[in-house]
């Protein structure tokens, strides 16, 4: 069984590999009458698209996508909108000396245990480059929910934390680490310079926040709105923990100190605190919504690690090529597609139940 959809009823299909001819996604259960453009999708795309500065990859993608269905005169028909983006900047030979050995922290050993052959250009299928698809998706996604705010941030590399209390929203577009602390962002250049001369690799921590969410979504059980979006955060590549508001912190309060306390309000219940990261059993509280991911140091590094090749004959290897120094820097748009997905998707599904 093969699974390449995500999502109930604004349902998203990727396709493609790092280094074919292109990769691409088909769209599902959108609504029509929304206006659609490629200008409304390449924004996002641009954000998250390669070789922008020296702290990301250097491979030369423009990103650049094609509608092919879906939108008749410049809206949404309510069919399958199928987007493209062609690769332009693959060079497959890089991976030439890795082709019979396994790249530890990488999917090659689990790929070839579970379809007995891999693709070893670039980790094809389980490259990030697939990722692009997912913002074009999530671009549509934010047409579903247009009241809902969706911002992602880094907010820890390489074990460097920002100052809460420097917290500056416009700074995050003023830097390429997408960092809301300018000193914070400072210190960094030197952070990922340092590991990338040295061929190894840095860790990060992105914050994704959405406000404007009412309060009712998700459901109490199997479709958590929380449980969803932990799915679709730990279903981008290289992201190993994600918490909800509070999180693993929330296990070292105590109940009144961990609570949402509320007051009357003029729209309903003021609350003091969100602890809770705007969900309570399953379900939106219209408070904003608070998820952090965990994204760990790239698994391509030039220093050499020791590893067997597929005969099963030790040996070692080290990874050439055009790779982030820290993956987790353009994990931040790829969060927001992902949140922007989840919430759609629970839009849709909180009409069709409740009207």
């Amino acid at each position: 069984m093969s699974f390449n959809t995500f999502g109930r009823l604004l349902r998203v299909t990727t396709w493609g590999e790092s280094h074919g001819a292109a990769i691409g996604a088909v769209v599902d259960g959108c609504p029509p009458g929304l206006v659609l453009s490629e200008e409304n999708i390449q924004p996002f795309l641009d954000k998250r698209r390669p070789g922008q500065s020296r702290f990301t990859t250097q491979r030369r993608e423009p990103d650049r996508v094609r509608i092919l269905s879906g939108v008749y005169e410049g809206r949404t028909t309510g069919t399958p909108i199928s987007l493209v983006i062609d690769n332009v900047d693959a060079r497959s030979k890089d991976y030439d000396a890795v082709a019979q050995t396994y790249r530890p922290g990488h999917a090659d050993y689990a790929y070839d245990a579970k379809y007995g052959l891999r693709d070893p250009r670039g980790g094809g299928r389980s490259s990030a480059r697939e990722t692009a698809m997912r913002v074009a998706a999530g671009a549509i996604a934010r047409l579903v929910i247009p009241d809902v705010t969706i911002s992602a941030y880094v907010i820890e590399l390489g074990g460097d934390p920002v100052d809460p209390a420097a917290f500056d929203a416009d700074e995050i577009a003023r830097n390429p680490f997408f960092c809301p602390d300018a000193a914070a962002a400072r210190r960094w250049e030197g952070l990922v310079d340092e590991a990338r001369e040295s061929g190894s690799s840095l860790g990060a921590i992105v914050e994704c926040v959405a406000t404007g969410i009412p309060a009712g979504w998700g459901a109490p059980l199997y479709a958590k709105l929380d449980a969803d979006l932990a799915a679709a955060m730990m279903g981008i590549n290289a992201v190993k923990g994600v918490e909800i508001g509070k999180g693993f912190a929330a296990a070292r309060l105590r109940g009144e100190e961990n609570a949402d306390a509320m007051r009357p309000g003029p729209d309903g219940p003021a609350f003091l605190a969100n602890h809770s990261g705007g969900i309570a059993g399953g379900i939106s509280t219209g408070q904003p919504i608070v998820v952090r991911a965990a994204f760990k140091p790239t698994s391509s590094i030039r220093i050499p690690v020791d590893t067997v090749t597929q005969t099963g004959e030790a040996a070692t290897v080290e990874t050439k090529g055009r790779h982030d120094p820290c993956v987790g820097i353009r994990g931040a748009p790829v969060m927001e597609a992902m949140m922007a997905l989840v919430l759609a998707d629970h839009a849709l599904l909180h009409r069709g139940q409740c009207g």
